[in-house]
């Protein structure tokens, strides 16, 4: 992998971080519930965005590979990785692969919350 590329996807990390942080912000000032309004709507704008993303590289010329990685790994990467594991998912079920799509939601969301909260209980333990 060249240094170029890695450029390309940490630029568009930057950006797309930056864009969670300001979209989470004004939405939990406009919404200030205890309610992750901000999260849930960079989750779903980020898999819109993903979705619209590969749909333009799948027409072929639409995006170079440079402005898909840019958008796909860069940006959207940054601006939450749950449209990857969205895209994913899709990809198992377009795959008929059902079996995989259900250990792949259900292990990444049990797992991922009990390692939260491991994390959580081993730095309170020290």
């Amino acid at each position: 992998m060249s240094i170029r590329i890695l450029l390309i996807i940490g630029t568009g990390g930057f950006l797309g971080t930056i864009a969670r942080y300001l979209t989470q912000q004004s939405i939990s000032k406009i919404l200030p519930i205890l309610f992750p309004y901000g999260t849930l709507t960079v989750n779903i704008a980020g898999c819109f965005l993903i979705g619209i993303i590969y749909a333009l590289a799948d027409r072929g010329n639409a995006l170079s590979p440079e402005w898909r990685i840019f958008l796909t790994t860069g940006f959207c990467g940054g601006y939450t990785t749950f449209s990857t594991f969205s895209y994913e998912s899709y990809n198992l079920i377009r795959d008929e692969q059902y079996l995989y799509l259900s250990l792949y939601i259900g292990l990444s969301v049990i797992l991922g919350i009990m390692a939260t909260f491991l994390g959580i209980i081993l730095i309170k333990s020290l």
